[in-house]
């Protein structure tokens, strides 16, 4: 039943929000607020029916928008009458998920990072396999294309436990490339979830198809792609749609004319077994980022206290000795929350006034000791699996 009303309510949904916007831009705000409603009405059946669909939070984020417009065209409303004026003046705050084609650069402004992130290859501790199969999958072939008379790989997948610097990874590459960096993630596509997800991805690709023909290499990073690419049993359509426009589009940047373009896919994913092999094939280098092993720990806990006074009996060896099995991320907010209480009992003794002490070994010791890993073994033992399944890096 729920399966045959999913393409009656979205139909309802999208005619309903297309009538509201065209009425909300002419000014006649009570054509407006009456489509709106509907739109609503629609989009919560469809969560409800729906709540477990990867999509159902973009969806949420969608009503949140439309029930955010209805309460100012009504506040507006009330307003008007008090004062004895028209309601009905169009104004610049449309909810962007409901502009559809008139406003197609906005995903494009919201996912280019307009400045390089503050971080490095160096700033990260270790990863030297995953930073040395960056480097010859994007960054050689983007200095010296003449190198490679067969092409490259277009696709780059970093998978591995939450946490191990997947995502910093990315952010560092684009620091290595002169070029465009585009972050994407479930959100910013689904987020026109309206008839516009597939829009929206073939708006990405042609962005940087254009811009890597006039000599910008352009780098598409796709955070928690599971989330976007995965194959779910409750999916209601609208992903499937998405999965296969991706697939185009990729396709698509090897077709000729395109072959020699620096246009470069990297997704990163904690469920890799999620991406069904279509997708896995398409990303032709696969890269395990796994937890941090003890140098790594030591050389992370010297990294996040390079900018903290530490007592002299300060032990990284130690330190990484008593947190195996812990992520990068464990290891910074055990850092961070080992500073903190320094900082919280300067204010506590000394009303926040002076320098705070230096942080010790039984700092950190205490802290150690209430914070467990936030890694799950059996996940770990999946993950191992799968880079050996998939000839990982």
């Amino acid at each position: 039943m729920s399966g045959l009303a999913f393409p009656y309510l979205k139909e309802i949904a999208e005619r309903s929000a297309r009538a509201a916007v065209l009425a909300d831009k002419k000014g006649d705000v009570e054509e407006a607020l009456k489509n709106y409603k509907k739109a609503i009405e629609a989009l919560e059946k469809i969560v409800k029916l729906y709540p477990y669909s990867p999509t159902t939070s973009a969806i949420i984020a969608v009503l949140e928008s439309y029930k955010a417009r209805v309460a100012l065209l009504e506040r507006k409303i009330v307003k008007a009458s008090i004062e004895h004026e028209s309601p009905g003046e169009p104004d610049e705050e449309l909810p962007q998920e409901a502009q559809a084609d008139s406003d197609s650069p906005l995903i494009l402004k919201r996912i280019t990072v307009a400045a390089k992130p503050n971080v490095t290859f160096d700033d990260i501790a270790d990863l030297e396999k995953a930073k040395k199969a960056l480097r010859e999958s994007i960054i050689y072939p983007i200095k010296r294309p003449d190198l490679y008379p067969l092409g490259w790989p277009r696709g780059v997948l970093l998978f591995g436990p939450p946490g191990c610097g997947k995502t910093m990874l990315g952010a560092a590459l684009a620091n290595e490339v002169n070029g465009i960096f585009m972050y994407v993630d479930s959100s910013h596509i689904m987020s026109k979830w309206l008839g516009e997800a597939e829009k929206n991805v073939a708006r990405v690709f042609e962005f940087a198809r254009e811009k890597s023909r006039k000599g910008t290499p352009v780098i598409i990073f796709i955070d928690e792609i599971e989330a976007l690419l995965g194959v779910y049993s409750s999916e209601v359509g609208g992903e499937a749609r998405v999965r296969n426009q991706f697939l185009k589009e990729m396709d698509g940047m090897l077709e000729k004319g395109n072959s020699k373009l620096h246009v470069f896919v990297v997704g990163a994913t904690n469920k890799p077994w999620k991406l069904d092999d279509a997708f896995i094939r398409r990303f032709g280098k696969r890269i395990y980022i796994p937890p941090p092993d003890r140098d790594t720990r030591a050389k992370l806990f010297e990294l996040y206290t390079k900018h903290i006074s530490l007592s002299e009996d300060v032990s990284f060896e130690k330190l990484a000795e008593l947190t195996e099995g812990y992520s990068s991320s464990d290891i910074k907010d055990i850092v961070m929350e080992a500073y903190n209480r320094v900082i919280s009992e300067l204010f506590e003794k000394q009303g926040g006034t002076g320098k705070p002490r230096p942080v010790t070994m039984d700092d950190f010791l205490d802290v150690i000791r209430s914070r467990k890993s936030s890694l799950d073994l059996a996940t770990l033992r999946r993950l191992e699996r799968w880079a050996e399944d998939y000839e990982a890096v």
